[in-house]
């Protein structure tokens, strides 16, 4: 940001100290800049007015001009003042909570003002509470302005008088103080290319627009350039890593890989998995350390592929790691690694929260000496006492789920830091994929092991028990398992939902032992009560699995068939299709069957079409991002990437996709960005760029 807009906010008129600390504080407003970015969140046309007898229930923010006939000081459980404001058609009340001595101060009886706010219904009649206001002639003589902005204020804002008119007063004097002092930031060759107004020009727009056309052009403006800048740094960081990062050398592919792949693939690798493998190997042989993304919906072998990579790992004399963000989720690996594995001598440890003291310290003895060549586990392989003989490969799963510092530390294991590849079974939409995840290479597994068949998905009601029982019957007399998932644990009034103990009573009344067996899970209970009746589910000793979503990852039962989510209108889209992934795991026609209340909101039923729709993770997550925006999705509140002021990655998608071509040509052409045309940008990247260690790039 230039000097001018570095500013600090107290130095504009008439803000001072005192308004300073609350802008600070409840607007994150520091400087000259900030100001000029806090844009309206809508916009009112101010040379319009409503008769007081026009004023309707669907009126948001309206102007009526009126004469005071009376004002009132009415006590009750507080003072109020109460104003009385008459046009030719009919009297309403402007009624104030706050400052009561100067606003009655400031109302003359027999003046004409002019009135600005929301109206609302109260005991049949309309009024104004705190609205804004000014006399007659103060509006004549005030800005004529077509659109007039309104920003967003707090409630402590408001009880310190300053409000949405006060912050455009703000703005108005800044950008007369501003006028052609504000720098360009784009380059004229960009400005052209894409019809781009001036940065001063934009402002001035955004703020105090002349025509919706001129507001459009400012939106345009300021969009593309808060994307282009977010890309440019991934594009740049990119090159970066990948020209300068320096990563080990995995030059063969011997023993292990060939010996497993040949002889004990338990089943031919899809095309895809075949496709993403050379891809990591690309990037593992390059002397460059990789930093590869890799996504797959639930079951299309993400495990597979990863212990593929890390067999050329041990190949090449190095160890490898997997990080798994739960014990359950950690233990699924390494049940499935160990199977893979079975009859190979390759040495694989598991080590999470619950690893006996005992049993600790061997495994930590045998890691720094090199004598384990893959560690599976929680948190707990941070810790500091974890130390690698020569750790090449880290495996995050699901890594939105640790913090930065968690992740950091991972790198750290060794002195140059290790390949990583991250996995996620959560889809994420392309849109966000370029704006979180820009800065690292993208693998998908787009397809499912051959045999598999699409899972069959039905809503049903809740009136529906008895025709769900009958056909919970039949799938387990076909020797098939159930998953009935439930939301909560223990019943909560307030949000009327089925109840996990209540659930277990009636499916216990319908399957009534010895002829069925039932297990019952969640979050309450201790681990080993919880992997003792998972392993009864596993081992096929129970028919039905009664839980909350404790099981949405890191259960495998290829012969569970039946996925029932009670209340399943209660559930985001990426949890149900997380849940759903837990069945359609074997060769048999598998059903996920979601129950709801008969009354359902818009977003619920679409949410519910959704899933009955479609398999595809991707379209899946692509209507969440819709429904939710960006800030839910895939943790990138964690990450912070997504501060974005202005744009909005899903409406604005398509010059998302205009920045980032944009930017991969710049930074392809001049990847210094030492070109007379560039220097510039390389002054606007570097003056904004947050300089990035390793955890902040995955």
């Amino acid at each position: 940001m230039d000097g001018f807009l570095s500013t600090r906010i107290e130095y504009l008129k008439g803000v001072g100290e005192k308004r300073a600390g609350i802008l600070n504080k409840e607007l994150g407003i520091f400087t000259f800049g900030d100001l000029l970015e806090y844009y309206p969140y809508r916009y009112v046309d101010k040379t319009k007015y409503v008769k007081i007898r026009d004023i309707c229930s669907d009126d948001v923010y309206i102007q009526v001009v009126g004469r005071v006939v009376g004002k009132e000081l009415v006590q009750g459980k507080g003072q109020r003042l109460v104003v009385r404001l008459a046009d030719e058609t009919a009297v309403i009340d402007l009624v104030f909570f706050r400052g009561l001595k100067w606003i009655n101060d400031s109302f003359v009886i027999g003046r004409t003002y002019v009135i600005f706010g929301k109206p609302t219904l109260f005991n049949g009649s309309f009024n104004f509470a705190h609205p804004e206001f000014e006399t007659l002639e103060a509006h004549k003589k005030g800005l004529r302005q077509v659109l007039f902005p309104m920003y967003i204020t707090t409630e402590r804002m408001k009880n310190s008088f300053i409000n949405s008119k006060t912050i455009a007063r703000y703005v108005l004097e800044l950008l007369l103080l501003c006028d052609r002092r504000i720098e360009e930031t784009l380059p004229a060759y960009i400005l052209s290319t894409y019809n781009l107004i001036s940065r001063q020009k934009a402002f001035e727009q955004i703020h105090f627009p002349q025509s919706d056309e001129h507001l459009a052009f400012a939106k345009i403006r300021l969009k593309f350039e808060e994307l282009f800048y977010m890309q440019l740094e991934h594009q740049y960081n990119k090159s970066r890593n990948t020209h300068n990062s320096i990563g080990f050398v995995f030059s063969k592919v011997g023993d292990s890989f060939n010996e497993f792949y040949y002889n004990h693939l338990p089943f031919a690798l899809t095309s895809a998995q075949q496709r993403v493998v050379k891809e990591i190997r690309n990037d593992m042989r390059s002397s460059h350390q990789m930093n590869r993304l890799l996504q797959g919906d639930v079951g299309s072998g993400k495990t597979l592929v990863a212990l593929l990579c890390m067999l050329i790992a041990k190949d090449n004399g190095y160890q490898s790691a997997i990080l798994a963000p739960t014990e359950l989720l950690a233990q699924q690996h390494y049940n499935s690694v160990m199977n893979f594995l079975k009859d190979m001598p390759v040495r694989v440890s598991l080590l999470t929260g619950s690893t006996r003291q005992k049993e600790r310290r061997g495994l930590l003895k045998d890691l720094s000496e090199g004598n384990i060549d893959i560690l599976i586990g929680t948190h707990a392989i941070l810790e500091d006492n974890v130390i690698f003989s020569n750790l090449g490969l880290a495996v995050i799963d699901e890594q939105h789920r640790f913090g930065v510092e968690q992740r950091s530390k991972m790198w750290r294991k060794n002195t140059i830091a290790p390949h990583v590849l991250v996995m996620t079974a959560t889809p994420i939409p392309r849109t966000l994929a370029m704006t979180v995840y820009g800065d690292l290479d993208t693998s998908v597994i787009d397809e499912l092991p051959p045999g598999r068949k699409p899972v069959k998905t039905l809503h049903i009601y809740e009136k529906d028990t008895h025709d769900l029982f009958v056909f919970m019957r039949q799938q387990i007399a076909e020797g098939r398992q159930i998953y009935v998932v439930y939301p909560l644990i223990h019943e909560n009034e307030k949000l009327d939902l089925k109840d996990l103990m209540d659930g277990y009573d009636v499916i216990a009344d319908n399957f009534p032992l010895p002829e069925y067996q039932i297990s019952i899970v969640h979050g309450q209970m201790d681990s080993q009560t919880k992997e003792y009746e998972m392993d009864r589910f596993k081992r096929g000793i129970t028919d039905i699995m009664v839980a909350t979503t404790v099981i949405e990852v890191g259960v495998d039962v290829p012969n569970a068939t039946v996925m029932v989510i009670e209340n399943a209108e209660r559930f985001g889209l990426a949890q149900l299709h997380q849940l759903r992934g837990r069945v359609g795991r074997g060769a048999q026609q598998s059903y996920c069957i979601l129950r709801t209340k008969h009354e359902l909101t818009t977003e619920a039923r679409f949410r519910i079409e959704t899933m009955c729709r479609t398999n595809n993770g991707f379209e899946i997550a692509d209507a969440d991002l819709k429904l939710r925006g960006p800030g839910d999705v895939a943790g990138t509140q964690q990450s912070g990437v997504l501060d974005l002021k202005i744009a909005d990655i899903v409406k604005d998608n398509l010059m998302l996709v205009q920045a980032r071509e944009l930017a991969i040509k710049i930074i392809q052409e001049d990847p210094q960005l030492v070109l007379e045309r560039n220097v510039l940008l390389r002054k606007q990247l570097f003056g904004q760029q947050v300089q990035k260690d390793f955890s902040r790039i995955s």
